[in-house]
């Protein structure tokens, strides 16, 4: 009989697209996927681990799933993705979590036989060695159906050995797909529907293959007939030369929205986690990019409390928040993951009670630039692509997306589908989303 599975992921965008592939490999095998853990004989989790909250919420859910099954007929967990490859001692060896086989993000493909090598010899099985050659370009991923932004894994690992970071060493080194495969990936997207692509890598602006760089290769994909709009996550500031932004600048169907990590604002702390740029690098980036796109929309991440960041170089960060007005910032308290280059160079000295307070003051920055944002669309008209059907608090709304990435709900249910584009004009803002009402397609 067909074995039932249940996938949970957790962390970036990137796991979501993992998933995809790991439904695509593991349907191949004559596994099905059902909705709920309770109607699988096998519990897979997909796992981040570039915070330590991603692990801890990790470990709980494992031990839920065991907790809800005792009194069901038994059932297999596994672990994927980033946590496998950095906590696989940890998390084979803790009897308490009763892990029964564990994938690295390289290994998907030999999910069948790890599932398999467990229901025969009742053994713990893991596999988490690192490639420096699979892309998974020869698997077409299983999406959601309804969906109307498609994840493209465009390239795999990072090179950049930021000291914060643990991807290099959970996903290994960068390799880029073909840049064919990828076309035809989006040729295939566009024929069953798809009108938006979200192209991904861990340092996606760096993809090179062969002779055809991240510019080409939007280019290409920005050539695609049908293809109306285009984004890219996550990029690294060192990774943008002016041919890039100008063509997205030329091009109405690259979105006029940039994701420039900062990290911190003080050029000693940026020099401590190895980003290889200066805030005044990173304010000419910024500059050139408006420059080209004077309506473009940036959004940011930035870690505080670092290993040593004082409160004045702290202030630095909140001087490039206020100076830039990112449209959003993501913002994160430090943690100390094990394998970085932080952990063992490094003292993780900055008090949790100052970090909680840095991190109190960007969100309420942030929060005040974001509305002022958002008020500026007031009276005008934006094209939002429809996402989503109804909301938590309002069952009559449509939400959707602008070119910027900015949240739009309008009321319309029964009138307007998912992906569908539609001319909304803005009458209210909050700091999370503008309001509006439909004014045709």
């Amino acid at each position: 009989m067909s074995k039932k599975v249940f996938v949970e992921t957790y962390g970036c965008q990137m796991n979501v697209s993992d998933t995809e592939l790991v439904k695509t490999i593991l349907s191949a095998a004559d596994y099905t996927f059902v909705p709920t853990e309770l109607e699988a004989d096998i519990v897979m989790l997909n796992t981040c681990s570039v915070r330590d909250n991603a692990n801890r919420k990790v470990f709980n859910r494992v031990h839920e799933i065991r907790h809800a099954r005792e009194k069901h007929s038994p059932v297999l967990v596994g672990v994927l993705g980033c946590m496998a490859t950095n906590f696989r001692r940890k998390l084979l060896e803790n009897p308490s979590l009763g892990i029964d086989f564990i994938a690295g993000p390289d290994s998907y493909k030999n999910l069948p036989q790890l599932i398999d090598a467990v229901s025969e010899t009742g053994e713990k099985q893991f596999n988490i060695t690192l490639s420096e050659f699979e892309t998974y370009q020869d698997i077409y991923p299983t999406r959601e159906a309804g969906g109307v932004n498609a994840l493209i894994s465009i390239m795999r690992g990072c090179n950049n050995y930021c000291t914060f970071c643990v991807v290099p060493h959970t996903r290994g080194r960068e390799r880029s797909r073909d840049p064919k495969s990828i076309l035809e990936e989006v040729n295939r997207l566009v024929s069953e529907g798809i009108t938006q692509v979200t192209l991904l890598g861990q340092n996606v602006n760096s993809y090179r293959f062969e002779e055809t760089d991240f510019t080409d290769l939007m280019a290409m994909v920005s050539d695609v007939v049908g293809l109306r709009r285009i984004r890219y996550m996550s990029p690294h500031p060192k990774d943008y030369p002016t041919k890039l932004l100008k063509l997205m600048a030329e091009r109405d169907n690259i979105c006029k929205q940039i994701h420039m990590p900062l990290q911190s604002g003080n050029n000693r702390i940026l020099d401590k986690m190895n980003r290889t740029y200066t805030r005044e690098e990173f304010f000419a980036i910024v500059d050139e990019a408006r420059a080209l796109m004077p309506n473009v929309s940036l959004s940011t991440d930035v870690i505080v409390g670092f290993c040593s960041e004082t409160a004045e170089e702290f202030e630095e960060t909140m001087d490039v928040i206020r100076r830039v007005e990112f449209d959003v910032s993501y913002m994160f308290k430090y943690s100390e993951r094990p394998n970085t280059l932080a952990s063992s160079r490094f003292k993780d000295d900055v008090p949790e009670a100052e970090k909680t307070r840095r991190i109190v003051d960007l969100v309420a920055l942030q929060n005040d630039i974001t509305y002022k944002k958002n008020l500026s669309y007031v009276g005008k008209t934006v094209v939002s692509l429809v996402d989503k059907l109804g909301s938590r608090k309002d069952a009559n709304a449509v939400v959707g997306r602008t070119d910027g990435n900015t949240l739009v709900m309008f009321p319309g249910i029964g009138e307007y589908a998912l992906g569908e584009y539609v001319n909304v004009q803005i009458t209210d803002a909050t700091p999370h989303m503008i309001r509006g009402v439909a004014i045709g397609r």
